[in-house]
């Protein structure tokens, strides 16, 4: 039969492994879109929230946040709807 202290170390090892793979450090290490919406939903939208392009993902990624669901949707950065979003979102911080 294992001692406590081998138990309790095998825990510790196996929580930090989770950790570490599941990404907790608060870094995603991947595109969080896989699918992007094209068609129009501006009103229903609460938040966007705009993550450039960095080491672990080439694309911009554009996420908005619904306002009745709380549901998160991955929008097109190249629809034309999406691009006069952000531009609004944009001058509004200028200001």
């Amino acid at each position: 039969m294992m001692s406590s202290r081998a138990i309790v170390t095998s825990l510790v090892v196996l929580l930090a492994f989770l950790a570490i793979s599941e990404g907790s450090l608060g870094v995603e290490l991947h595109c969080r879109c896989i699918l992007t919406e094209s068609k129009p939903i501006g009103r229903h939208i609460a938040k966007v929230e705009l993550i450039p392009a960095n080491s672990h993902c080439e694309e911009t990624e554009i996420i908005a946040t619904l306002k009745n669901t709380h549901q998160e949707v991955c929008l097109d950065p190249e629809a034309p709807w999406v691009k006069r979003v952000i531009q609004k979102i944009m001058s509004s911080r200028k200001r």
